[in-house]
């Protein structure tokens, strides 16, 4: 099989890994907890590919009032919506294909990992579960299986919303709704496959928490005003202050009296 030629040096060093974390390596983690810890040592390698997601998240959003302007304006005319789209990317040093470069970097993992658990053969005696529930070279629609399917799905919906934080709404949608679509695909998976998905997908809702907390909030918005809302001083804080306290001064509506002084006789 071509893919699988393909992806044999990386299905050779994740049987590695799996061989050093697992029960009979240097680790010596039951079968199951070897496929979580190698999924986090996955994601600590794609750290450099998720620190550039971030900042094209961040860029994204900053921009986020430009771009909707954009398609605001052009929204009948796709191509050149497009068109105007690419070239506000392009002079604003913006990638939107950055913000998926850590999953698109798992997919090879993913499959090499299918034909790992393919051909795993363990030790006579090696306890192939996880927390007692799965097999993990078996089915995941197989006994508690589809228990790991629904906190797939979960997992999956929530690591979306925190991936699709830029988008507009249809595309949050659609976001939100296709790990649904991918049950009756998953379900014919290895469970230890879907063990490796919902450990990533943890990892990035977990990663979207802390980088919604790092990245700076958008600033209150100005208070409406009112009938009875002051006006503010048109030559800065310090005029409008002074022209208030000359305001509050009481003005007399009459003319002021004149005093007559007499004047004293001469000697």
């Amino acid at each position: 099989m071509i893919v699988a030629g393909i992806l044999t040096p990386l299905e050779n060093a994740l049987r590695a890994v799996l061989d050093w974390l697992g029960p009979h390596g240097a680790i010596g983690l039951p079968w199951g907890w070897s496929i979580v810890a190698l999924t986090i040592l996955v994601r600590i390698v794609l750290v450099p590919l998720t620190v550039r997601q971030i900042h094209s998240m961040q860029n994204l959003q900053s921009h986020a009032p430009q771009m909707k302007e954009i398609q605001r304006k052009y929204k009948g005319d796709r191509a050149k919506q497009n068109e105007e789209l690419m070239k506000f990317y392009k002079e604003n040093n913006i990638n939107p294909a950055a913000s998926c470069l850590p999953m698109l970097a798992q997919l090879p993992v993913f499959f090499a990992l299918y034909f790992v658990l393919r051909h795993f053969h363990p030790h006579h005696g090696d306890n192939l579960s996880w927390l007692g529930l799965v097999d993990i070279t078996k089915h995941a629609s197989l006994g508690w299986g589809p228990l790991l399917i629904v906190i797939y799905a979960s997992s999956q919906i929530a690591s979306s919303y925190f991936m699709s934080a830029t988008v507009d709404k249809s595309q949050r949608i659609m976001f939100m709704v296709l790990p649904i679509a991918f049950i009756p695909f998953i379900i014919r998976f290895q469970a230890g496959l879907v063990l490796y998905w919902v450990t990533t997908n943890l990892w990035t809702v977990g990663q979207g928490l802390i980088t919604r907390q790092l990245m700076p909030k958008k600033g209150a918005p100005p208070p409406k005003r009112s009938s009875r809302t002051p006006p503010r001083g048109e030559d800065g804080d310090g005029a409008g202050e002074a022209r208030k306290q000359s305001d509050a001064k009481p003005k007399s509506t009459t003319a002021p009296r004149k005093v007559k002084r007499k004047k004293k006789a001469r000697r």
